[in-house]
């Protein structure tokens, strides 16, 4: 049985048994094998791999779609870049001894651990219930494979980036989602644990006219 920490998480010892990932081919194998285990669990689960009506889609902008979600990217893309970001910024804080391609690999399996999660009975019908994603079939498997490499975009800027230039792209980013679509990841994590009806009735109000 593994050790933990004071606080739950797994001891350093588990997680040194992870491979570090050094060199130039090691974070991309790590990459494509969490891609691939990610597919494989959601068509296991009986996911559609381009979503309910089987068509290929590089982009669609319009979170009241029944495209959004199922195609390559969408405006929630933005939410999992941010992932990338803080799952860096966490782990630097709480792992910082691990080398970086160990750290990116937890990064890849906690963002494919949310796809598999978000894609389940449980979590697609709680967002019908308490956000404004009432027709909401959950996401295709081509989308949930984007989602994860969504966040290695922003894992991978966060590395590269000053510690300011990250906070001012998340904040950005967050600013530009509510102005665009009335959703943000911020709002996202509100209404799933804690609905707010005026939250609610404001981003409905931002609903096109059929």
């Amino acid at each position: 049985m593994p050790t933990v920490g004071p606080i739950g998480a797994p001891s350093r010892p588990l997680l040194r048994r992870l491979p570090a990932l050094d060199g130039r081919i090691g974070a991309p194998l790590a990459f494509v094998a969490v891609l691939a285990l990610t597919a494989l669990v959601e068509l296991w689960l009986g996911r559609s791999f381009l979503g309910p009506d089987h068509r290929f889609g590089w982009w669609d902008g319009n979170i009241w779609s029944s495209e959004n979600s199922q195609r390559v990217a969408d405006a929630y893309s933005l939410s999992h870049i941010i992932h990338g970001i803080l799952f860096y910024a966490i782990l630097l804080l709480a792992a910082r001894d691990l080398p970086l391609g160990r750290r990116f690999l937890i990064a890849l399996l906690l963002e494919a651990g949310w796809e598999v999660l978000e894609n389940s009975p449980i979590i697609i019908d709680r967002y019908r219930e308490a956000t404004i994603a009432v027709g909401y079939v959950g996401d295709s498997v081509l989308n949930s494979c984007s989602d994860v490499a969504m966040m290695a975009l922003g894992f991978l800027f966060a590395w590269r980036a000053r510690a300011w230039a990250s906070l001012a792209a998340v904040v950005a980013m967050e600013v530009l989602c509510l102005l665009w679509v009335r959703d943000n990841l911020t709002l996202n994590i509100i209404m799933l644990i804690h609905p707010i009806d005026a939250i609610r009735d404001w981003q409905a109000a931002g609903r096109p006219m059929p």
